[in-house]
């Protein structure tokens, strides 16, 4: 004998069959979401000065990680290398004195290269390093008996290791002062802003927003 499945029942039926569609679907989401910020993008904001004008306090960015290889999630280990950071990259990265800060700068120099500052000009393989990105604020220049500041060097980067400095050279806590960047360390090369909040002015900064960075 036939039992005829009452209207509420179905009715039932069909609510438990789209909960667990609508569970499914958020799940997917969810994994899908964590391996896209594994793995492909994550978002970072930016919280100093040291790269101004380049970056701003309040700008949001989205960082490529999967442009210097594939590592093991919470390792330092990269199981599928593709490119290394070049001259000229701005790069987050694992602060060595602190590895629960991220930080981020520009790549000055890459494995054996010679850098030096002198009299706040940047020399790189005892070349005038050639770009406008570096700005400075302060006029009074620091001898290097007093601090890196404005004088460093010269110093050879070792093998998988980058020197790096902020864009605002005078307000910038860098290779000058705390050494060289591991190439494990590094998390991926900062590739545009997606947002950008001017907390002073309490406003949108909308002539930034999809600014691609270099």
């Amino acid at each position: 004998m036939k039992i005829k499945r009452s209207i509420k029942d179905e009715a039932r039926t069909k609510k438990k069959s789209g909960l667990r569609e609508n569970i499914e679907a958020i799940l997917v989401a969810i994994v899908l979401a964590l391996f896209i910020r594994t793995f492909v993008l994550q978002a970072f904001k930016i919280p100093s000065g040291s790269m101004k004008e380049t970056l701003l306090i309040g700008d949001h960015i989205l960082v490529n990680k999967f442009i210097y290889g594939i590592k093991i999630p919470f390792t330092h280990t990269t199981i599928i290398p593709i490119k290394t950071p070049k001259r000229g990259d701005i790069v987050v990265f694992e602060f060595p004195e602190d590895p629960e800060k991220d930080f981020i700068k520009r790549v000055i120099g890459v494995a054996g290269d010679v850098v030096e500052v002198h009299e706040k000009k940047v020399y790189v393989n005892h070349k005038l390093l050639n770009h406008d990105h570096g700005i400075y604020s302060d006029p009074y220049s620091f001898p290097a008996s007093v601090q890196p500041r404005d004088n460093f060097g010269p110093v050879k980067v070792p093998t998988n290791s980058f020197f790096v400095m902020g864009d605002n050279r005078d307000q910038s806590y860098d290779s000058r002062f705390w050494g060289f960047v591991d190439l494990k360390a590094v998390k991926g090369k900062a590739l545009i802003i997606y947002w950008s909040w001017d907390k002073k002015n309490f406003g949108v900064r909308w002539n930034r927003i999809g600014h691609i960075l270099e």
